[in-house]
């Protein structure tokens, strides 16, 4: 039987705020003068920040909105791009008591207007670019958001019209500049909302998902059993993905201020060789990515760990990373890279760690002080090793989210008889490893067997040719489904759908084995690139073969 973990105990104040426990915190301490965060822009180049210049930005961001009649609350929702103005913006918004409500520069002019409707929000911080493309269409709809009443523009050449539409418009740096004196940061409870995500909804619309000051000590034991922080140095840490993601809003932004640790982060073109040249130029330590990423460093670079010498932990989430990368990331860097699942609603909250041997295809253990279990649904007994059951987090673990935002349905859906009933399937080995086997909708039903589509995905991408995957059920007649796997192909690869209908033969058992591989070119995928399995079928294919 594996060792246990040692007993987590969990410190949570009455009065918690994360926009200052991310920035003040660290003033009058040595931690001040260090820098906070590093933004390399292919386009505007290198920019950054300390703690303690941080801490005086928010401040100023803070008393912008009581100027502008912010109050308690009040949502500021933040289009920008990897930027210094990002953390400002999302902090500071925090230290005043308003709401932060990231989102994605991919959305379109439509996006923004609906999700400013549903929020309600009072303030869209936005960059002059991305502004200039959609504010006709944002103005000539303001009658869908009525709350929306100020723009603040970052990277602007030029000020812009003061009122457009009906909106104030201000420069973000002209406003700042033009504050003198700063209210104290707003003392919030630790059960007090702080920030608003949007994840994809079952009606078609993304919900917004309501997160506590509280989340932040909640995923403090990630720090401990995912990151590998060193006490003796000054950690740097360089994310490859967007603020606006959860993914990295947690590991990216928020966990590694609060401890003090630098953030670097990139914004332009994804390019494998830019993240060794930027690992190198400002000696990272530690590298978080996606499995997209891991895959380009091997197949694009011929880099090993002489290279980027300070690196010394690596870390992986988003979409489960296949056995083949782990394999070679191995043989070419002689580390590992430790995986994590998280969900909006919960951060991270499984993860491998240096603690215990990585098992290939597991998720490794829930986090020390994350009390998940494994239910049946129906009967709410706790299923047996071996056995599949939903993940469920008791209602009071603090880095679980407050509610679905004006969906109290939904929230009661999810949320009752003590426990968050997460919707995702699991089972445990003997060993304690979870092994995370997805949503049930996700789950095969073909002739009789549960066919889990990331057990397919895990052994297909471990083939040589193989870039990407996804397995789904594919409905032959009323209520029967065959298991079939749409293929990206490497480039260079020299196969074909029989010879990869043949590798699945050799490797999984026949009820599993995919009777169909189509051959795509690339897959339906939401903003932060995972997968829309639901959309995958036969109108991305250009090639198949069926047995």
């Amino acid at each position: 039987m594996y060792t246990q973990f040692p007993t987590w105990v969990w410190n949570i104040p009455q009065k918690f705020n994360i926009g200052v426990a991310c920035t003040d915190r660290h003033l009058g301490t040595p931690a001040a003068q260090q820098i906070a965060m590093i933004v390399e822009d292919d386009v505007l180049g290198t920019s950054s920040m300390t703690f303690a210049e941080l801490a005086k930005r928010t401040d100023q961001f803070a008393q912008v909105l009581r100027r502008l009649n912010v109050q308690l609350g009040d949502r500021v929702l933040i289009r920008l791009p990897n930027s210094l103005d990002y953390p400002i913006a999302f902090l500071g918004a925090m230290k005043m008591g308003a709401i932060s409500v990231p989102t994605s520069t991919l959305l379109t002019a439509e996006e923004v207007i609906y999700l400013a409707k549903d929020s309600g929000a009072r303030v869209l911080v936005i960059d002059a670019q991305a502004w200039g493309a959609m504010s006709a269409q944002i103005t000539q709809q303001l009658n869908q958001i009525p709350h929306l009443k100020h723009i603040l523009l970052t990277q602007a050449q030029a000020a812009p019209a003061p009122n457009t539409g009906g909106l104030n418009v201000q420069l973000l740096e002209h406003a700042i500049l033009a504050v003198e004196a700063c209210g104290p940061a707003h003392q919030t409870l630790a059960d007090d909302p702080a920030y608003l995500v949007y994840t994809s909804g079952t009606t078609g619309y993304p919900k917004g998902v309501l997160h506590a000051h509280r989340a932040l000590l909640g995923r403090q034991p990630a720090a401990t059993y995912w990151f590998n922080y060193a006490n003796d140095l000054q950690d740097r840490i360089m994310h490859s993905g967007k603020f606006n993601w959860t993914y990295v809003l947690g590991s990216g932004l928020m966990d590694p201020l609060y401890l003090g640790k630098t953030v670097i982060v990139h914004e332009g073109k994804n390019d494998a060789q830019k993240w060794l040249d930027l690992i190198q130029k400002h000696q990272a330590t530690i590298f978080i990515g996606v499995p997209t990423i891991y895959r380009q460093l091997l197949q694009k670079t011929q880099a090993t760990r002489a290279e980027i010498p300070s690196i010394r932990h690596f870390m992986s989430a988003g979409e489960h990373l296949s056995d083949e990368v782990l394999s070679q990331w191995r043989e070419r860097f002689g580390l590992d890279i430790y995986e994590a699942v998280g969900m909006s609603e919960f951060s991270y909250y499984l993860s491998q760690s240096i603690y215990r041997p990585i098992r290939a295809g597991s998720a490794g253990f829930p986090q020390p002080g994350h009390h998940v279990k494994l239910l049946n649904p129906e009967t709410l007994q706790e299923v047996p090793t071996g056995e599949e059951g939903m993940i469920c987090v008791p209602l009071d673990d603090p880095g679980l989210f407050l509610h679905y935002w004006n969906l109290d349905e939904e929230t009661a859906k999810y949320k009752h008889d003590n426990y968050f009933f997460t919707g995702d399937y699991a089972k445990y080995d003997a060993d304690g490893y979870i092994w995370f086997l997805g949503r049930k909708d996700d789950i095969i039903k073909s002739f009789g067997y549960r066919v889990s589509p990331y057990e397919i995905e895990r052994v297909y991408k471990g083939h040589p040719n193989v870039a990407d995957c996804a397995a789904v059920g594919e409905e032959i007649e009323k209520d029967k489904l065959l298991v079939v796997i749409y293929v990206i192909l490497k480039p260079e690869a020299q196969t074909s759908p029989d010879d990869l209908l043949g590798y699945g033969k050799q490797h999984l058992a026949a009820y599993k084995t995919p009777k169909t591989v189509y051959l795509a070119h690339d897959f339906p995928r939401t903003k932060n690139g995972k997968i829309l399995r639901k959309e995958v079928n036969q109108t991305i294919a250009y090639s198949k073969s069926s047995r």
